[in-house]
């Protein structure tokens, strides 16, 4: 059993004006939120933007939090709901391999260094590459539930509650995700 304090137990005494429970919630959660931003999103910048909202929403509701679900669920459909706001307003979406200001493309940030060399290493890139690719090319409720389980860690019952469906549904997204990254990837190896 781990002794650091309960995800609700900390958004509670942030509520009540503790600011060092905000810090800890937000050192927890603050990678895998902007993760799941910015693999919906395909743009830095604009993750950063949309990610500094659902901080922002978390701050102003917080006095009234309740905790009905883990704190988690209740962040990423923070998340969930800040990007549906930004895609009814932007109908534009940038290009996975789109540069950066820095040069950058997503691919970059997803290989990690595997300390092999320069053969490996290219590999490695062009797999994420293929995967980012893949992942690119799923409807987005699809990508979507795809990545709130995997950059947010959310079971069914957590993904249906985020994105505002059933569980049946939420199921079929992460299945039918599931089977045409499965297929690309396949047919790319």
């Amino acid at each position: 059993m781990t002794d650091e304090p309960a995800e609700e137990a900390l958004m509670q005494a942030f509520a009540a004006g503790d600011a060092r429970a905000f810090e800890t919630l937000y050192d927890r959660h603050a990678l895998p939120v902007w993760r799941f931003v910015q693999r919906s999103v395909h743009d830095h910048a604009l993750a950063d933007d949309l990610v500094q909202d659902v901080w922002l929403s978390l701050v102003r509701q917080a006095p009234q939090y309740q905790p009905r679900a883990r704190f988690r669920t209740w962040l990423f459909t923070l998340a969930h709901h800040r990007m549906v706001d930004h895609w009814r307003t932007h109908k534009a979406h940038a290009s996975l391999d789109a540069e950066t200001e820095a040069g950058a493309t997503l691919s970059d940030t997803l290989a990690a260094d595997s300390g092999f060399g320069p053969v490996r290493q290219l590999q490695s890139s062009e797999q994420a590459q293929a995967l980012l690719d893949a992942l690119s090319a799923l409807p987005l409720p699809q990508r979507e539930a795809f990545l709130l389980q995997a950059e947010g860690g959310l079971s069914l019952a957590e993904i249906a509650q985020a994105t505002g469906v059933n569980a049946e549904t939420a199921k079929s997204r992460l299945r039918y995700a599931r089977e045409r990254l499965r297929h690309t990837l396949e047919v790319w190896a």
